[in-house]
């Protein structure tokens, strides 16, 4: 059935096509439903060479509608700064007691965030958090002493973003049932990011391609013009 449906869709796609943001938008809403509220994922194609590290492209960005997805997560501190972050909505706070528990094996979260005086603690943690991408890191305010500003944020659907090796940036942008209206605010929020974290050592054109896709649809190729940057 999935995949009869797949093949319907595709249907409705022009390959060859360079659609619009507001067309591809409309492409994506006349897809089948499925029985769950599909997430909407943006792949990004940079000229940039993954392989240098003064062409790397990574930053954090809050999007005005979030992402529709409960994000949990677990705060590294003591004290005071351990209050804020409960009072801020984390959902789990501890220190070297909670790296010893991540380090058996408890996975039940998806984001962290440390006051900089925990990260010697967090630091251990590095081949469990490091390759899940989930490693605290100050240039994403997740090592920060303003836990509360932190918290909020990221419960709130901040979206972190790193090209891989292929220099693609894979994003979520939202939930199908946002609609359009919500889901181009989201993606032009992102794609600002994206552009504005350009590294100089760039050459060329920045914005090699962008696809559009839900998680039971085909992708949509988005012209980069259309975002205006």
């Amino acid at each position: 059935m999935a995949g009869k449906r797949y093949k319907k869709d595709r249907e409705l796609v022009d390959s060859e096509k360079l659609y619009s943001l507001d067309e591809a938008l409309d492409v994506l809403a006349s897809f089948s439903k499925v029985k769950f509220d599909e997430a909407v994922d943006v792949a990004i194609n940079l000229d940039v060479d993954a392989k240098q590290t003064d062409q790397m492209v990574r930053g954090a960005i809050s999007l005005p509608h979030g992402i529709g997805k409960t994000v949990r997560v677990a705060v590294f501190a003591i004290g005071e700064k351990a209050k804020e972050a409960e009072d801020a909505g984390a959902d789990v706070v501890g220190g070297e007691e909670l790296a010893q528990k991540i380090q058996a094996g408890w996975m039940e979260f998806d984001k962290t965030i440390a006051t900089p005086d925990m990260m010697v603690t967090v630091g251990k943690l590095g081949k469990v958090l490091g390759p899940r991408g989930m490693m605290p890191n100050p240039k994403l305010g997740t090592v920060t002493n303003d836990l509360a500003k932190a918290v909020k944020e990221t419960k709130g659907g901040k979206v972190e973003f790193r090209i891989d090796k292929a220099a693609v940036v894979h994003a979520p942008v939202g939930k199908r049932s946002f609609g359009n209206e919500k889901l181009k605010e989201n993606l032009q929020t992102l794609l600002d990011a994206v552009v504005k974290a350009k590294p100089a050592a760039a050459k060329g054109v920045y914005l090699r391609k962008i696809s559009l896709s839900a998680t039971m649809t085909p992708g949509v190729q988005v012209d980069p013009a259309s975002f205006g940057v």
